[in-house]
Order: structure tokens, then C-alpha cells, then sequence
């Protein structure tokens, strides 16, 4: 189901700071031809903290006509309220998308009591599945892998991205959860050791820049050549940790822009362009990756 490379997209804008829809078409077509296994539309790389519920629903819906079922599409519905949550997943629910990205409550800090019931209500809204998300690192709270279980008992959820980066992680939850419950890194970083120890995929943030690497290296997993993806992520590695120089997504996009990708590295406040102290940086992660 949702296996393999899949691409935290972000949201490209004008310098007006309006969704540029024909970037945005340009990047799509970009990830069906270099082989990304999916999509993942308004998650943190996309910028869905300031976009509207209109243009989020927009942007999704440009997307899903585009890929038109060729690979899946994911939506990320998160909020701080699960009243909120619940809102955008029944906002989303007319489009044909293939599921839902559900980050953990950010900021408020819920206990895992407080977790558990959010995630249960959220899924209860939808019959698609959903990917639980856990990022503590952004917000605040960790779910723990005893309450990710309780949550894989719930029929529509079916895996989660893990952000932590640590193999420690990966192998609780492998103990705890089902065989068949989806295990997806949330960290490029360590992606690449995740999925030699059994994850299924990522959602990453440097396939937007790199996605047939990416990809390359999820199939290379697959059977087995440790080789193949050792020798292709250490390409990756500069890019990995730069483009996190600056809080996701600045670097993604000025990256972007650099390879004529997108019209304009606009981000809306309160993230501002990249510094060019930063730039030199980026540019030979890039050459490193072979871009």
C-alpha cells in the first residue's frame, strides 16, 4: 500500500505568495517520471500551517486530478484540536486521495491517554487509512510504541512515519505491532539503516531534490543489497543534514529553485527565504548528490 519513496512535497508559491499551480504541475510530473512511489500533499514541508483549508483542498485536488491514480496520494490533516483534525480530514473527504498523514498534537502536549483518544476519534472520521505521524522533535510529544500498538488495533490505521531517527524505536515497534502495520522513517538521515532493519519506506524530504536516488535505495533495501544502499545514500548524506540548515522547508525550496524546478523560493511568514551564507552550502550538497 504505501511502500517505498514517498515525497514530502512542498507547496511552490509566486512572489506574490499565491500557490503557483503550474510549478506545482511542473513538480508533480517531475516525481511520476523519476519513480517516487508516493505522494504526501500539506504535511509540515508543505507549508500547511499557513495555508487556508481552500488552498490546501486546491492544492490537493490539482494533485489527485494529475497523478490520477498512478501512485498514492496522501493528505496531512493535523492539528492542535482533534475537533480541527476531524474538521480537515471531513473537508478532504470529497477528493480521491489515498489517505491521511495524522501528526501528533503539537505544542498543547496531550499525555499518550491523550494521544490514543485523539487518534482514535481522527480515524473514526474517515474509512481511508491513516499514517499516525510522530515528530517530537517539532512537537513536544512522543508516541511512545506501547500506545502506537493500542493504535494499530484501530482497522483503518495502518502504519506510521517515525521521526526519531532512532533503530531502537524501529525495533519496539516491530515487537509491539503487527507484521502487516506499516513502518515508514520520518528522518533521511537514518532512513536508509531503517529500512535495512526492516522499515517499509520513508517520507522524505530530500526526495524532493533527489527522488530516483530515493527511490533507488527503498528498492535496494527491498532485496537485500546492502551495498547498493550504502553506496547510494552516502551521495545523499550533505544533503540529508543541509537541507535542514534552516527549518524545513526553506533550504527544500531554494534547492528547488536552484534546479529550475520552481519558479520562486516564496515562503509565507513567519519562514523567510534562505540566508546566502547557507546557499554555498546547499549548492555542493547538490553536486555531492549528483544533481
Amino acid at each position: 500500500m504505501f511502500r517505498g519513496s514517498f515525497v514530502a512535497l512542498i507547496t511552490p508559491m509566486t512572489e506574490q505568495g499565491q500557490v503557483d499551480v503550474a510549478s506545482l504541475s511542473k513538480l508533480v510530473d517531475f516525481h511520476l517520471k523519476q519513480g517516487s512511489d508516493g505522494l504526501v500533499i500539506m504535511g509540515t514541508t508543505g507549508e500547511a500551517a499557513t495555508l487556508s483549508l481552500a488552498e490546501q483542498h486546491a492544492v490537493l485536488q490539482q494533485v489527485c486530478q494529475q497523478v490520477n491514480g498512478q501512485i498514492p496520494v496522501l493528505a496531512g490533516n493535523g492539528a492542535m484540536a482533534t475537533s480541527d483534525a476531524i474538521e480537515k480530514t471531513r473537508y478532504f473527504a470529497d477528493l480521491p486521495i489515498d489517505g491521511y498523514l495524522t501528526v501528533t498534537p503539537f505544542y498543547n502536549k496531550p499525555t499518550q491517554k491523550g494521544m490514543l483518544a485523539h487518534f482514535q476519534a481522527v480515524a473514526a472520521a474517515t474509512d481511508k487509512p491513516v499514517l499516525l505521524y510522530n515528530v517530537p522533535g517539532r512537537t513536544g510529544v512522543d508516541l511512545l510504541p506501547e500506545t502506537v500498538a493500542e493504535l494499530a488495533k484501530v482497522p483503518n490505521i495502518v502504519g506510521i512515519k517515525e521521526a526519531t531517527g532512532s533503530l531502537t524505536r524501529l525495533t519496539a515497534l516491530q515487537q509491539l505491532c503487527p507484521a502487516n502495520f506499516l513502518l515508514l522513517s520520518g528522518d533521511d538521515a537514518s532512513f536508509a539503516d531503517f529500512m535495512l532493519a526492516g522499515g517499509h519506506g520513508v517520507i522524505s524530504v530530500t526526495a524532493n531534490v533527489a527522488p530516483a536516488t530515493m527511490a533507488a535505495i527503498c528498492q535496494a533495501a527491498g532485496a537485500g543489497d546492502v551495498e547498493r544502499v550504502k553506496t547510494l545514500d552516502s551521495r545523499l548524506q550533505a544533503l540529508h543534514r543541509d537541507l535542514f540548515i534552516e527549518s524545513n522547508p526553506i533550504p527544500t525550496k531554494w534547492a528547488l529553485k536552484h534546479m529550475g524546478l520552481i519558479q520562486s523560493d516564496f515562503l509565507r511568514l513567519p519562514l523567510t527565504r534562505l540566508e546566502p551564507i547557507n546557499q554555498s552550502a546547499i549548492e555542493q550538497a547538490l553536486q555531492q548528490a549528483g544533481i
